[in-house]
């Protein structure tokens, strides 16, 4: 497991599954907002990718994450479209309704940070958040990404075009120390 100051990054257990696709999933606005595409119902049991784990998808890393004190779940993150040859991915992560407004997301993106850069020896990671996601954009701001450009009205999301924000963090600008 991979540990932050408050939160713990682990594989998914199939424990695991219910909770996130019931908090996080079946919401429909949540999903909305966090997906790049319209929500959809999901069939219980179905396989559906952004919960089951495929280990032989090397371009996609899946995490629960839960607190260090009581290892309750608390989330899902992932570091996504992990690209070998010029040394970038993204990250993505959806805390539970719970969980959130805790300072949570700062660890777990100072965590998945590590990762990204320790661990897989990454040279840039890259995050998309809506305009409005300001929990998101301040706990990337608090971990030294900078904001390179909006996409205007580029998203649909409940019946309206809203902007997304793109931030970038390269190796050499990251520091533990910028972890909040």
């Amino acid at each position: 497991m991979l540990t932050g100051g408050t939160i713990g990054l682990r594989a998914r257990h199939d424990e695991d599954i219910p909770i996130l696709r019931t908090e996080l999933y079946d919401d429909v606005v949540n999903a909305e907002r966090a997906e790049a595409g319209p929500w959809r119902p999901l069939t219980p049991g179905s396989k559906d990718p952004r919960l089951v784990v495929d280990d032989s998808d090397q371009r996609n890393v899946s995490f629960s994450i839960v607190e260090l004190e009581g290892g309750t779940l608390i989330g899902s993150a992932n570091l996504w479209g992990i690209d070998t040859h010029n040394r970038g991915a993204h990250i993505g992560l959806g805390l539970l309704p719970s969980a959130r407004g805790k300072g949570y997301g700062t660890d777990v993106v100072a965590t998945l940070c590590r990762y990204g850069f320790v661990v897989r020896g990454l040279q840039r990671l890259q995050i998309e958040t809506l305009a409005d996601n300001h929990a998101m954009l301040r706990s990337a701001e608090r971990n030294g990404f900078v904001r390179e450009g909006v996409l205007r009205s580029s998203a649909w999301v409940m019946g309206e075009f809203l902007d997304e924000v793109i931030l970038g963090l390269l190796a050499r600008d990251w520091t533990p120390a910028a972890q909040g």
